[in-house]
């Protein structure tokens, strides 16, 4: 079975072209199925089996998105060993996880984000982690999309940057007058610490690509200097970009574009942020609604 396994990652990798990290979280969520199935084989299993499974997992403690995430895992096994492996059945297909409320994303405020982006940088590092940001909140980036961007992928001139997302899917974000105001200062000061072959916009020190930590932890040194009374981490500034975007426009569907979600209800968390604001305004502004 660990051989059925094996051909199903292999079809993540290559065919459907997921990122290694997806694939090794495929690979940790099978490895769960296959201990808990013990000396049952894969292919006998059935739908009671794998109900049994999701509770046994529930009980330990298991959180309900964890279960919701392994029980699309086994599914999605399943219904590629039905087609290419010879499985009779997928066990999975009518089995839902235990619900969950959907906990909604941290952002900062309009003002945070002004507090946090007008921050003056100091060396060229600084100069920077400025670009960095802004181009993160201009655009509503995911922190592996910022990491991977190359040089050959900014288009200064018409304010526009080809990011590659989740899939190896390509899109094209806007970048806005701060953030392009940003990249400028920072690209002069590139040329002089970037190793000549190398492709990324953002390099550190020694003149080779930042990694995702790297600007994990200038974020959070960022916030702190800029006196933000939280913690403050890079999906935040995507997570604002949506807000801010969604509260100004109302359009959802132009906000799934920019964000670069597949799927519209992925998009849909930024309403239930909308209405909170909106339930504020509401809670502070109507003389019916205020309490002593």
């Amino acid at each position: 079975m660990t051989e059925a396994i094996e051909h199903y990652l292999t079809h993540l990798a290559a065919e459907r072209r997921l990122s290694n990290h997806t694939v090794e979280n495929y690979r940790r969520d099978l490895a769960s199925l296959h201990a808990l199935a013990q000396n049952n084989t894969l292919q006998t299993l059935d739908s009671s089996q794998i109900r049994h499974f999701i509770a046994r997992l529930h009980s330990q403690g298991l959180s309900s998105k964890s279960l919701a995430r392994r029980l699309s895992a086994w599914r999605g096994f399943y219904r590629f060993a039905c087609k290419r492996l010879g499985f009779p059945r997928n066990p999975c297909s009518d089995l839902r996880p235990p619900k969950s409320r959907r906990a909604l994303p941290d952002t900062l405020s309009p003002d945070h984000c002004t507090q946090l982006l007008d921050h003056a940088p100091e060396g060229d590092l600084e100069v920077r982690d400025k670009a960095m940001f802004e181009l993160f909140y201009s655009a509503g980036l995911r922190l592996a999309e910022l990491v991977s961007l190359d040089l050959l992928a900014l288009d200064l001139p018409s304010g526009e940057a080809t990011v590659t997302g989740k899939g190896n899917k390509t899109r094209l974000v806007t970048i806005g007058e701060k953030a392009h105001q940003a990249l400028t200062a920072w690209l002069s000061k590139r040329a002089k610490m970037a190793m000549p072959v190398e492709k990324a916009v953002f390099v550190n020190r020694n003149g080779s690509r930042l990694s995702s930590r790297q600007i994990q932890l200038r974020l959070d040194r960022w916030a702190i200097k800029a006196g933000l009374p939280m913690h403050v981490h890079p999906h935040m500034l995507r997570h604002s970009f949506a807000t801010h975007v969604l509260q100004s426009s109302g359009d959802l569907r132009a906000v799934q574009e920019m964000l670069g979600h597949a799927n519209i209800s992925t998009t849909q968390v930024y309403t239930h942020l909308d209405y909170q604001h909106l339930a504020k305004v509401y809670d502070t502004a109507h003389p019916r609604a205020r309490r002593k």
